[in-house]
This record gives structure tokens, sequence and C-alpha cells, in this order.
């Protein structure tokens, strides 16, 4: 199982720093949200891309792609009744992927809470044929870069536009692409009626990236939830893609979250071998 985490939660670092303190620490991916480079994806040369992409290939890291995709970002949204800004959406979604194909990535996570919610009076219907024009804009260009975009539910406190597994899975069957797939997040799944390992069979299907944390927002092991039945399941379905730690709570600082993070990790993992 191979193990990476979120690097926004290096808040400060500069790049070389992050690079060698994760590979250190153990993780052999990171996961990067555009918003925390050093400036908007359009502005970085194709010499500053092949420079995160060195650095950390020379830590033994693989830059595995991007999420918080719409994060700090204006004028954009999933499911505006705007067709301007629809297409805006789409065009900004292709960039990214350039972005992280150039930093040798292949998964880009939409989360982007604020960026997806239906406005007032918006049918869950409607956002889900707008949302499809927005992601089938952008597949042409994700697709020929070899990066698939991931769907991510979240919770009901975090956003009203697809919120469980089945929706995320409903919205990838009406774009019906194979470069639009599952992404599934520990503490949105805690939210669901259906437990975790339930839901991972359930959506080995369809599912390409997961994150790991805890209801608390810190990493695993720094709360109540056991991951010897979350990663049972993903060994169970057969699943070889990353698990990657991602954290919202930085309060105990990066170094301890991301050593704490990995060692649940690895303890479930040599458990569950016995």
């Amino acid at each position: 199982m191979k193990f990476a985490i979120c690097q926004e939660l290096f808040e400060g670092w500069d790049w070389e720093r992050q690079c060698r303190f994760i590979a250190e620490t153990g993780y052999t991916g990171v996961e990067v949200a555009p918003f925390a480079l050093s400036g908007p994806p359009a502005s970085l040369s194709a010499a500053e891309r092949e420079r995160y992409r060195k650095t950390a290939a020379d830590q033994g890291l693989e830059i595995i792609g991007l999420h918080w995709l719409l994060a700090k970002t204006q004028g954009l949204h999933l499911t505006s009744r705007d067709a301007a800004v629809r297409r805006a959406t789409s065009a900004y979604l292709s960039e990214l992927a350039d972005l992280c194909a150039d930093l040798g990535g292949s998964i880009m996570v939409f989360g982007s809470p604020l960026q997806r919610n239906l406005t007032d009076g918006m049918s869950r219907a409607e956002g889900l044929e707008l949302a499809s024009e927005v992601f089938r804009g952008s597949l042409p260009r994700v697709a020929e870069r070899g990066v698939t975009i991931c769907m991510e539910p979240l919770t009901t406190k975090e956003t009203n536009f697809i919120t469980t597994c089945a929706d995320a899975a409903q919205l990838i069957e009406r774009v019906a692409h194979p470069h639009f797939m599952l992404h599934q997040d520990v503490k949105a799944m805690l939210s669901e009626a259906e437990p975790i390992p339930a839901l991972v069979h359930r959506f080995s299907h369809l599912t390409r990236h997961f994150h790991v944390n805890d209801s608390n927002l810190l990493g695993p092991g720094m709360g109540e939830t056991d991951f010897h039945p979350i990663l049972g399941a993903l060994r169970e379905t057969g699943y070889d893609g990353w698990v990657s730690v991602e954290v919202f709570d930085y309060k105990p600082g990066a170094e301890h979250i991301a050593r704490a993070s990995i060692e649940c990790l690895r303890a479930t993992l040599a458990d569950l071998a016995r």
C-alpha cells in the first residue's frame, strides 16, 4: 500500500524542506494543493514545474496529483447557472490537468465545497446536469494528459451537493468518461449510514483515490476511528492506488501529525499481515 500526504499541512515551509521531511518520515508520495505553490498555475513556467517535480524526485517522492482544485480562486463554480462561469471552470480544470501532468501527477481530487454548492432554488437534478457539463468540457484535455478527475463526496456540514458515495456514483454515471472516477475520504464516509468497509467494497469499481483522516479533522491514529477494517477492506478489494493523509486541524504541528499518521498506517498494515 502506497502512502502519501497532502502538503498544505506544511504551511510556511519551502518546497525542498517539505519534500525532505515527508520522505524522511516514510511517505513515498506528496499531494499538492495548487494554492500552496509559488503562484497561480498559469504563472508557473515549465522550468518552475520541472523544479518542483525534480526536487520531489530527488528525495524519492512522487507528486501524485492535486486537490483543493478551486480553493482560493475567483469566478469559478461547478454548478453556476452562468454559462460563462461554467466555461471558465472547465478551462481552469483543463489548465490544472496540464499542471498536474507537468508535475508528474495523475490524480485531481475535486472537493472544493464552496465552489460546488447548489444555489437557493436549484434542484439536485439541475446541479447534476450543470456539473456534468463542466466536467465534460475539461475531460478531453484531462484524458490527453493522462490525468483522472476524482469526485469527492463531502459531508452535509461542508456542502449541499454530492454528499455520499452514491451521489458521486450517479454523477460519474452521467458524465460517463473513464477519466472521471470516485475519490473516497474517511472523514466524509464517517457521516454516511453505511459502514466504511461496506462503502469501500460497494464502490471499489469506481474508486481511484483514497484520503485517510478522522472525524476530529486530524490524521489516522489521532482520533477514535479504527483503521483496521478500513485498510482491510482496501486490501480485500485489491485497491492499488494511493492512500493519502489529509488533515484539517494543524494545531498539533505538521511534524507530529505526519509522523503519527504514518505510524498508525504502518502498524495497522502490520497487524493485518499477522
